[in-house]
């Protein structure tokens, strides 16, 4: 396809960001002069944070937020909006690695973390959309489906998803397409808007008592004292473009945007980006016939996409990863459209209205981590399936910060890696993508 047919793909009023800010821009958050103390400081207003924030917070805390963009700009906003039980690792595979206990400990915190975020969302009285829809995860091989059921059957006791298999023949009844090879259903996922759900979290969070002060980036850190944190009698002097906070606890909460200012943090995690679009509004007999469950979808390749209707059911949003240095949505919209009608050939003559790219952050065990490291609390490195482990680890933190039992998790204690000369920009990347881009395309 050449230029001139891929700029006729975007609508008149296309826009290069995300198609939630329409109902959820980002908010303008005036604040008068930073304080010079607090007991809190939390880098990074996303789920992570702004989770931690409400616990401490609400725990009697004084509380401070930085970041350096609007409050969520980042992928709490950007996000395809689906929850699942985020642990990328079967059984077998992290029993190997931890241990039987271990591993059963850390699925659970998966399954705790989507059963979680339904409760917390009721609880809080926060209007985004939620639906436990469930997801579809269809095979793109004949080998992915076997496996699928394979894994089904070897779920722990106590973990057990209530999933079900639907061969081929069946499929239509999950997705309007013959692209795959059958798939498996997760009846208990679940999906959100996750701009609203970031301003709902927002607005708690400052109901707390908490301030949250946007366009303001940490810039260094410098510890005082020994110990350093709530544990230890140390304290942190953070360096902004408007003045320096001491803080008796610092937590980072970064992820996917995590820079220079914690080197330590930023060596553990690979700053993925994940591209969406949004297709122009869809006839609603078109949308029944695509997507006739209202789940939201994903595949069994190793550079995956995943989809869903929107809330109103008026679009598609189809996200993946399809480059690995470009981020211009201008670009990479199309490449996206060219997967979607790949997989719904009568959305070929279909537009784009939106088209963006937020940072996920993976890790080196594919496992997301929480500690702390020379004093400083963090959660990160979600590997992509972070709208309910973010706030789950977030609150973790937060309950770690007041020094509360409940905050242990099965995370805790394990080794962070990372790999000889990786200082956070993964060089990597690049032969991996085209290695799995191959695998994808051998259908191995």
């Amino acid at each position: 396809m050449g230029k001139a047919a891929e700029a006729g793909l975007f609508t008149e009023d296309f826009k290069a960001e995300p198609w939630w800010w329409e109902a959820s821009p980002r908010p303008e958050i005036e604040v008068a002069e930073l304080p010079g103390e607090v007991d809190v400081l939390v880098v990074g207003s996303g789920y992570t944070g702004l989770h931690a924030a409400l616990q401490t917070a609400r725990g009697g805390r004084s509380t401070l937020v930085l970041d350096a963009e609007a409050a969520g700009w980042g992928c709490s906003s950007r996000n395809g909006g689906q929850i699942s039980s985020s642990i990328k690792p079967g059984f077998a595979e992290l029993a190997a690695r931890h241990g039987p206990e271990r591993a059963y400990g850390i699925l659970k915190e998966g399954h705790d973390a989507l059963a979680w975020m339904g409760r917390f969302v009721e609880a809080e009285g926060i209007d985004c959309d939620f639906r436990v829809t469930g997801r579809f995860h269809a095979a793109h091989n004949p080998l992915q489906y076997e496996k699928m059921g394979r894994a089904l059957e070897a779920e722990p006791e106590g973990l057990k998803s209530g999933g079900w298999l639907v061969p081929r023949a069946e499929q239509r009844s999950e997705i309007g397409s013959d692209f795959y090879h059958g798939g498996v259903v997760h009846p208990r996922h679940a999906q959100l808007d996750p701009g609203k759900y970031h301003l709902g979290l927002l607005a708690r969070v400052r109901e707390a008592g908490a301030s949250v002060v946007p366009h303001c980036p940490a810039t260094a850190i410098r510890r005082e004292g020994g110990g350093g944190g709530g544990s230890g009698g140390g304290r942190f002097s953070v360096a902004t473009p408007r003045g320096t906070v001491r803080a008796r606890d610092l937590v980072v909460a970064t992820n996917g945007y995590s820079t220079a200012l914690t080197p330590w943090l930023r060596r553990r995690v690979i700053p993925i980006g994940s591209y969406i679009i949004a297709t122009e509004p869809l006839e609603r007999a078109l949308m029944e016939r695509l997507i006739p469950t209202g789940r939201h979808l994903t595949d069994s390749r190793k550079v995956v996409h995943y989809y869903r209707a929107t809330p109103d059911r008026s679009r598609i949003l189809f996200g993946g990863r399809v480059s690995v240095g470009e981020t211009d949505p201008r670009l990479s919209g199309p490449r996206l459209h060219r997967n979607l009608v790949e997989i719904f050939p009568e959305l070929a003559g279909t537009r784009i209205s939106h088209s963006w790219v937020g940072f996920v952050a993976y890790t080196f065990d594919t496992l997301a981590h929480v500690g702390r490291h020379e004093g400083i609390h963090y959660a990160m490195g979600y590997c992509g399936s972070g709208v309910s482990m973010a706030g789950w680890l977030g609150m973790r933190v937060g309950q770690q910060v007041l020094g509360l039992a409940e905050g242990r998790t099965a995370f805790d204690g394990l080794g962070f890696e990372t790999r000889p000369f990786y200082t956070g920009k993964p060089w990597f990347l690049a032969p991996s993508v085209a290695y799995y881009r191959w695998r994808d395309r051998r259908n191995v």
